[in-house]
């Protein structure tokens, strides 16, 4: 599908976007998960995203979510397993308990989707980072749907599930010996694997300490994040590269609002570098909320599909979502096998093209979503020409 887009002055109602409608053309309520809401001048939630909030495919038995999933799960076996925060959630605990800015531009309607101005969908799993810590987990994994307005084509889609991951210990000397034992077996482990690390220095000018932490707490604290991370990634990637060739892994400087010193992290698979996950220590603002202000610990969140689709061969992202049994039938829960494409049917292309009034604005989201409601995943891919 191409879209092409005049700015021209002749009235067209295009998008069934709440927030693109005025007060008297907005329902008054909103039913998201069995529950009424009162929309309001920030509603943007679609009916394709409700549609999709019950159906949780990482818990779905044979999936291939579900079986990364329990991968992940099985490497973290001490771990507490969590799963089943529901993904309304306030701005409050999707942002500023987390030390988003006031100006992210995650908090934009364009970019996240809201029931109404008190109200949104979890954009990440960190959502709940707060939460989880104030109950007094010291070391879990939450799995979760997780919704972000994004643009229509193969590697992008409005909701994804995400795996995170934290662990804390006391800032003391005891819990500081915890990460050292830690440490130690850790690097037993990876020294007999077939693994290169490309490594970053834990701390740096670019990557700094937090000013309540002290360095060499926080150099330890780096560097079991380092090491249970290229654990993990041995668990995933190892022995699926071709016979004889190691594992290649790179760590990279990042910055994220809440953690700090960052870290993304690279593999080298099939011939090319792909992001897996982004990580840090977490910052003390967020363990001072937790009521945890004497801990000190750290957190990664990956995304699954993006791991899937590389493990599993899967060439579009929305094929995740098919209830085709030519897609379901091909996996078995706990085994990673090669996904074998069904459709043999040419792409199809169509042009759309409509007017907008001078004083009515369509970000292109808000016709993906329009996109989305009348055709569902059948879209391809939606380009702009202009």
């Amino acid at each position: 599908m191409r879209l092409l887009r005049r700015p021209l002055r002749h009235l067209a109602t295009l998008s069934r976007s709440y927030v693109s409608l005025g007060p008297s053309e907005r329902p008054p309520a909103v039913h998201v998960l069995g529950k009424e809401y009162p929309t309001d001048y920030m509603t943007n939630v679609s009916p394709t995203i409700v549609s999709k909030l019950p159906l949780k495919l990482h818990t779905q038995p044979l999936h291939p979510l579900s079986t990364l999933r329990s991968l992940i799960e099985s490497h973290f076996p001490t771990y507490a397993h969590l799963s089943s925060f529901s993904p309304v959630v306030t701005p409050y605990q999707n942002f500023d308990l987390l030390s988003f800015p006031a100006d992210h531009p995650g908090r934009s309607v364009t970019d996240s989707y809201y029931v109404n101005k008190d109200l949104m969908l979890r954009t990440h799993t960190s959502a709940h980072e707060v939460e989880v810590f104030s109950r007094g987990e010291t070391r879990w994994l939450l799995t979760a749907d997780v919704y972000r307005r994004d643009e229509i084509d193969a590697s992008h889609y409005p909701v994804f599930h995400q795996t995170e991951g934290a662990k804390i210990v006391t800032a003391d000397a005891a819990g500081m010996q915890e990460i050292e034992d830690d440490n130690a077996r850790l690097e037993e482990h990876l020294r007999r694997s077939n693994m290169v690390v490309e490594d970053v220095p834990h701390l740096s000018p670019t990557n700094p300490c937090q000013p309540a932490h002290d360095p060499k707490h926080t150099q330890l604290i780096a560097k079991n994040l380092k090491l249970s991370l290229n654990s993990l990634i041995l668990h995933l990637f190892g022995g699926r590269s071709a016979a004889g060739e190691s594992l290649r892994v790179r760590w990279i400087e990042a910055t994220f609002p809440w953690t700090t010193p960052s870290f993304e992290v690279e593999v080298f698979f099939r011939g090319k570098w792909l992001e897996i996950l982004g990580c840090g220590v977490i910052r003390q603002a967020t363990l001072d909320n937790s009521n945890v202000p004497d801990k000190l610990g750290w957190a990664f969140g990956l995304g699954l599909e993006r791991i899937a689709m590389v493990l599993y061969s899967i060439p579009d992202i929305r094929l995740f979502w098919s209830q085709d049994p030519r897609f379901l039938s091909q996996f078995r829960q706990g085994e990673i096998s090669t996904f074998k494409p069904y459709s043999k049917y040419p792409a199809c292309f169509k042009d759309v093209s409509f007017w907008l009034p001078h004083d009515i604005s369509l970000h292109d989201n808000d016709f993906c979503d329009l996109v989305r409601d009348v055709a569902g995943d059948i879209v391809e891919d939606v380009k702009m020409v202009k």
